[in-house]
């Protein structure tokens, strides 16, 4: 999505003519609170929460405010303005609109690059974690709304989400970009969440104060090509209304967050309820799959006995230290799978799909634009909570929070998608789970499975075992194959045509 405040936009005017902006249930601050406003670059803070700043001034509330990135990418084309000039001055700038919105407060300037949150992930992961801990008390974040469309918003606001659910801390996000780019009619729009904070007039005039001190966005650098202001007059109307609008986590049911509807075709596998009759029952000795290994058997739906399988606490264990503990944003060698894997899918799109082991839903977000409905479920809660937020806005896409050796949907699927957890598995287990996929497939669904070669001592099989085991079926035919020193990546089909055939080439 481009982000240029000087095209035209949605008016101001068509938000406040909405009834329903009006009409939003009101946010309440407790003067007990101490809150803390973390912000993607300088600016988002005063234009999307600058009166919630100055009304925590005013009702004594202690406020922090935390700036990630520079903002040097505001001006890449100035000839008058260099990097480093650039980011002196957005510094000075933050430190002027705060002082205005909340005099005294502390500013943290991160200084992460700006444009590059999510190459800096787990570094602004552990960089806010410390601001917090070095902030006891606090018991309200405010961030960049996940959903804004621009990708540091979004990486900032998922890296808050994480730390405000082991926290505890009650998280609300601030709309930047929404507002232009989106209309009040528009489904992507969060109504269902949102809350609105009533602003007095001098916490409105002084957001405003606030924002002009932005000179740098909101003036031109200098006449010359290049120095334009980034902010527009007709952009910077959104932020003059009396009230300023937050995204909440107010939920609809068991884990499901309000306005991300829940495709009908899963919605059987709804958080919390209890387990369906239609779906099968593991035998004895089922091990667990789903994105980590197996739980005790006290963790199951029936009680049953488990195979061979390492504890779910070592998956939750892992996610409570690192938001993406395999790297499967940072690491080209997760991107060079994904991307392999993808491409050897032999139908361009699938009506119905399951992905077994989603993790934190990097692949589960590549995979979506070809799905019709998806289901990607995992073991591992912290895993799936991630997963939500990156596909909050794929309203076919169901995340779920399931072990697959008990509860495996009992429907027809297009596609399954078995990559990297196989090897969680005893013999026995994996016989099981292959079992329900080959009838959830049916005659010409496709299963693809993908998993590392190399041993490791606390898995019960090894990948080479795993397809061994998956080419040992008689029902199920290799379509494709792909093998390298480190993975190996096969596509079957009880249909055995080729793409070829498939697409009436032959």
């Amino acid at each position: 999505m481009t982000f240029d405040s000087g095209l035209p936009g949605t008016p101001a005017e068509v938000w406040t003519g909405d009834g329903r902006l009006a009409g939003l249930p009101p946010l309440g601050l407790d003067t007990s609170d101490r809150v803390i406003v973390v912000a993607a670059h300088p600016d988002d803070e005063t234009l999307g929460a600058g009166g919630l700043i100055a009304e925590c001034f005013a009702n004594s509330i202690p406020v922090d405010v935390v700036i990630v990135t520079d903002g040097a990418a505001s001006h890449p084309d100035s000839s008058t303005t260099s990097t480093a000039q650039l980011i002196a001055r957005r510094a000075a700038e933050v430190r002027t609109a705060i002082e205005i919105l909340a005099p005294g407060s502390a500013v943290t300037l991160l200084g992460f690059p700006d444009g590059a949150v999510l190459e800096n992930r787990d570094r602004v992961h552990d960089a806010l974690a410390v601001v917090l801990q070095n902030s006891p008390g606090t018991n309200l974040l405010a961030s960049t709304w996940r959903g804004d469309g621009h990708r540091d918003h979004r990486v900032v606001g998922e890296i808050c989400a994480n730390l405000a659910a082991m926290s505890g801390i009650r998280l609300i996000e601030y709309p930047v970009w929404m507002w232009h780019w989106s209309t009040p009619d528009n489904a992507k729009t969060p109504w269902p969440t949102l809350r609105s904070l009533a602003l007095r007039p001098a916490s409105v005039a002084a957001k405003r104060r606030a924002i002009a001190a932005y000179e740098s966005q909101t003036a031109p650098l200098s006449s010359l090509a290049g120095d334009e202001a980034v902010l527009h007059p007709r952009f910077l109307r959104h932020f003059g209304r009396t009230n300023e609008v937050f995204v909440t986590t107010v939920a609809s049911g068991p884990g499901d967050p309000v306005g991300i509807p829940v495709p009908p075709e899963f919605a059987h596998l709804r958080p919390g309820n209890p387990v369906n009759p239609s779906l099968h029952s593991p035998s004895a000795g089922t091990g667990e799959a789903a994105g980590s290994p197996g739980t005790s058997a006290s963790d199951t739906n029936n009680g049953s006995e488990r195979g061979n399988s390492m504890p779910s606490s070592y998956f939750d264990d892992t996610y409570s230290h690192r938001a993406d503990p395999w790297g499967f944003e940072t690491r080209w060698y997760e991107s060079r799978k994904r991307a392999l894997t993808l491409a050897a899918l032999p139908s361009q799109r699938y009506d119905t799909a399951l992905e077994i082991g989603c993790s934190i839903g990097v692949l589960t977000e590549q995979l979506a634009p070809r799905c019709g409905a998806l289901l990607a479920v995992d073991i591992s809660q912290a895993a799936v909570d991630r997963a939500r937020i990156r596909l909050a806005d794929s309203s076919h896409v169901r995340i779920e929070r399931a072990d697959i050796g008990v509860r495996f949907p009992d429907r027809h699927f297009d596609l399954v998608l078995l990559s990297e957890v196989g090897y969680y598995f005893d013999l026995a287990g994996l016989a099981g789970v292959l079992d329900h996929i080959e009838d959830a497939l049916g005659d010409t669904g496709v299963l693809v499975a993908c998993h590392w070669r190399h041993p490791v001592a606390d898995y019960p099989l090894r990948g080479d075992d795993v397809h061994a085991a998956i080419r040992a079926r008689s029902l199920l035919q290799r379509l494709a194959v792909h093998v390298e020193e480190d993975f190996v990546l096969e596509v079957f089909s009880r249909d055995s045509r080729s793409v070829a055939e498939r697409t009436g080439l032959l």
